[in-house]
């Protein structure tokens, strides 16, 4: 497995429940080259790691995951978009760096 593979699986592993990240937050905290890397990454990889907490960027599934992502999503209690079809990344986004499940500190401190 290569050095990106790791580094990627490692930090979705991580991501609490009813917490998520896009593909380009990960992107960014694991210096993939693009979210797209990162989404070949959950592809291929992501079995054994809660792939369903990683959305693009407007929080919203792929569409072929759509159904099932958000369930997954809605039983961990994540706060979801008014609209229904997503997450609001506002309230829902992980802050890696001192969640303690209230204040949100900085993906990059």
């Amino acid at each position: 497995m290569s050095d990106l593979v790791e580094r990627v699986l490692a930090v979705v592993r991580q991501i609490p429940p009813g917490r998520v990240l896009t593909y380009g937050d990960v992107a960014a905290m694991t210096t993939a080259p693009t979210p797209r890397d990162v989404g070949q990454v959950l592809l291929r990889f992501g079995d054994d790691v809660p792939w369903w907490r990683v959305l693009r960027a407007d929080g919203t599934p792929a569409d072929h995951l759509r159904d099932r992502q958000l369930d997954l999503l809605r039983a961990e209690g994540t706060p979801m978009a008014a609209f229904g079809r997503g997450v609001d990344l506002r309230r829902a986004r992980w802050e890696a760096a001192g969640d303690d499940g209230g204040e949100q500190g900085s993906l990059f401190d």
